[in-house]
């Protein structure tokens, strides 16, 4: 390479020659970084192909406060069957709550590459969820879940894929022709809620929610890991 930028036969580069070989080298390097309408070219999940995932500690914004726990426990199972290794969950959560950090708020405000430092994971998985528990209304009880989900690289930052998923379970009277009909839809709602809060319906219904989010195979799902027979279709 010096030898092409200092000298031919011994003779110099002409300096208009120089600098139009710089020219052409940049513009070359420019149009292979870039994309058709200027901006920086994204790399493909296939060229970072994240091995393994830490889901955070997910943000509740619901008043059940057993709503983070039950959506945490619940993550592995598809995530792995998606093709990932997990870092377990039980373990990050110690590891974030021994040095001080309780609230989910503050574990996604920690920088990428300090979670890869202290996790090791290719990627994160940060949760929110918007909706849990048992919903009463006048004549119906419904217990439901929803959350969405972003699956973040922890090398530089970038966002692989983001999701959404709601479930729901309950029952309702849809035809009141008498008081005491409604009388009637009303204690049987009341009943249902009764009945869902003790059996704990919730935690069935968010996991039924979380499969969904975080299952990989399905529209706009969760994209298949290095692990999985299908990863090569992505």
């Amino acid at each position: 390479m010096l030898n092409i930028w200092n000298s031919i036969n011994g003779k110099s580069i002409n300096r208009a020659a120089h600098t139009a070989v710089i020219a052409a080298v940049a513009f070359l390097f420019f149009a292979c970084a870039t994309t058709q309408a200027g901006k920086p070219a994204p790399v493909t999940y296939m060229e970072d192909h994240p091995r393994s995932i830490l889901v955070m500690p997910p943000v509740n914004l619901t008043p059940d406060i057993k709503a983070p726990v039950s959506f945490l426990a619940t993550s592995t199972v598809p995530l792995a069957e998606a093709g990932y290794y997990v870092i377990p969950v039980a373990l990050s959560d110690a590891t974030f709550k021994q040095n001080g950090v309780t609230v989910a708020e503050e574990a996604h405000a920690i920088p990428h590459g300090r979670l890869r430092e202290i996790f090791g994971a290719d990627a994160a998985m940060y949760i929110t969820i918007t909706r849990f528990g048992t919903r009463f209304a006048l004549l119906s009880s419904v217990v439901e879940a929803e959350a969405s989900a972003r699956l973040v690289d922890l090398r530089n930052g970038q966002e692989f894929w983001s999701g959404k998923a709601s479930s729901s379970s309950g029952d309702s009277v849809t035809v009141v022709n008498s008081v005491e009909s409604l009388i009637a839809a009303m204690l049987t709602a009341t009943i249902s809620q009764i009945a869902n809060t003790i059996s704990d319906a919730s935690h069935i219904v968010g996991k039924d929610a979380n499969y969904k989010l975080l299952s990989a195979g399905g529209k706009n799902s969760v994209p298949y890991g290095p692990r999985h027979p299908k990863y090569e279709n992505n």
